[in-house]
């Protein structure tokens, strides 16, 4: 007679370990189910895998995390990362089929708790895509992320062109060019989580390069045609020299799809337009079209500059066609 041993010796239970000795950390880079983490109170940098009972929640370059095992960052070691602290901003965009693999289009997180958006454009090979500066800050204004539109390649040619295009809006901006200091872009990363996000050959990895020297993130050319080649393939968060605060590199992206944003959310980016939204007509697009906007009648009253109106329904009529097109069908400036 054989006599069949239990399932387990070990009773079940709900309690999870409490993880008291667990160090708070910050996720810089991820790959293929590896997280590299900087340690808040050492310095330095670790591996760590996902614990189990984190389940599907995914970890994001700028998570905040709490780490257990073996945090000594020695080589061939790695730890866990038991808990991800609750974000203050999500930067995501809305993904394609033929960008994700799957049918259909999912929404992606590209970073977390960033507190300020660089956006980066060329003013020159490849030219200014405006219809791609409109679609990033259709995402800044959803995720209540600051935006700051930083202009590269000055030495080809000048901003006026884009600085008059988003003259009402009032954007903060800063101009780069390859023989100058970069002290006023400098300034205004300051004490801030900022990312930067562009299409590929506009020069952000250069900036990245000149910002935090040897970190030899790989700059690539543009070809022929004006289409920059993917030279950044994973984000990657790096601490400016003297703690002067963290960028996040993001890898060259040729679509910014913003399907999941809505148009209030849009609204928000527009606090002297709020108000007026409250006497729209229930379901109201704030397109226009339907000619009972709320909006339409402050325009109409003097209460706000027309501009600033007409800015929205640009970033609005963007983020309605941001899904389908992609960086090579928007329009230079």
């Amino acid at each position: 007679m054989r006599v069949r041993p239990s399932r387990s010796s070990r009773p079940r239970t709900r309690q999870r370990p409490k993880h008291s000795d667990a160090v708070e950390g910050l996720v810089v880079a991820v790959d293929r189910g590896r997280y590299t983490c900087h340690l808040f109170d050492t310095g330095a940098t670790v591996t760590a895998m996902r614990a189990r009972e984190l389940g599907r929640h995914g970890v994001v370059v700028g998570d905040h995390v709490q780490i257990v095992g073996d945090v000594s960052g020695r080589p061939d070691t790695l730890a866990r990362i038991v808990r991800i602290a609750e974000r203050n901003s999500v930067l995501m965009r809305t993904a394609d089929d033929e960008e994700g693999g799957t049918e259909g289009r999912f929404e992606r997180v590209v970073v977390a708790n960033a507190e300020q958006l660089v956006i980066v454009n060329s003013l020159q090979d490849p030219p200014p895509r405006t219809g791609f500066i409109d679609r990033c800050l259709v995402a800044a204004y959803d995720a209540e992320i600051d935006p700051l539109l930083c202009l590269t390649k000055g030495d080809l040619a000048g901003p006026e062109a884009v600085l008059d295009y988003y003259a009402e809006l009032d954007l903060p901006y800063v101009l780069c060019r390859p023989d100058e200091p970069l002290d006023a872009l400098v300034e205004q990363l300051r004490g801030r989580v900022s990312v930067m996000i562009g299409h590929s050959g506009v020069g952000k990895s250069t900036l990245v390069n000149r910002l935090v020297p040897g970190t030899d993130r790989a700059v690539g050319s543009v070809s022929a045609v004006g289409k920059g080649r993917h030279t950044s393939t994973s984000a990657l968060a790096l601490r400016l020299p003297n703690d002067l605060g963290w960028i996040i590199d993001t890898p060259g992206v040729r679509s910014f799809g913003l399907a999941h944003v809505s148009a209030d959310s849009l609204l928000h980016g527009f606090p002297d337009l709020v108000e007026a939204s409250t006497r729209c007509s229930p379901n109201c697009d704030h397109t226009g079209a339907g000619g009972d906007c709320g909006l339409d009648k402050l325009i109409a009253e003097g209460g706000a500059d027309p501009r600033r109106l007409a800015s929205f329904r640009r970033l609005l009529a963007s983020k309605e066609g941001a899904a389908t097109e992609t960086s090579d069908d928007d329009g230079s400036a």
